[in-house]
């Protein structure tokens, strides 16, 4: 349709079929619970560096120490994490939330650009959705027409 805009995957992206993506599960698996540990961790950091008064003027030297060290602790494990959305990314895969544990991987069926769904804890690829569709979108790759 003229004038028409419909989602795409930008065009130099590589597409998977279902066998390359379930081959690269393995190491997403392993980087998905990784970012999520770190994640969780930092999460914990700030909150303690909040709890301690985030280095406030009048904190004890030994706090204050503390805190360099926390903010230290903290530098690394963005460093870390970044890393591994680094690696994502240079898969050709499409990282949607940490948290959960969820990915896209672009296909290409029947000449139609779709999303290979994948979410931390499942074992294989077993879900697609539209490029526009979101996860609550997913649909089993049996019904996929």
């Amino acid at each position: 349709m003229i004038g028409e805009r419909r989602a795409r995957i930008p065009s130099m992206t590589q597409f998977y079929d279902l066998d390359a993506a379930n081959a690269a599960v393995p190491e997403l698996d392993r980087i998905m619970t990784a970012l999520g540990d770190q994640r969780a961790e930092l999460i914990r950091l700030r909150d303690e560096v909040l709890t301690r008064g985030g280095g406030s003027e009048g904190a004890s030297t030994a706090v204050g120490g503390d805190l360099r060290l926390t903010r230290l602790r903290m530098q690394g494990l963005i460093d870390q994490m970044a890393a591994g959305v680094a690696r994502i990314d240079a898969m050709g895969i499409t990282l949607r939330d940490i948290e959960n544990g969820l990915v896209d991987f672009p296909a290409l069926v029947s000449g139609r650009q779709i999303w290979l769904c994948w979410r931390l804890g499942e074992k294989a690829v077993d879900w697609w959705h539209e490029l526009d569709a979101g996860f609550s979108g997913r649909r089993p790759l049996a019904e996929l027409a």
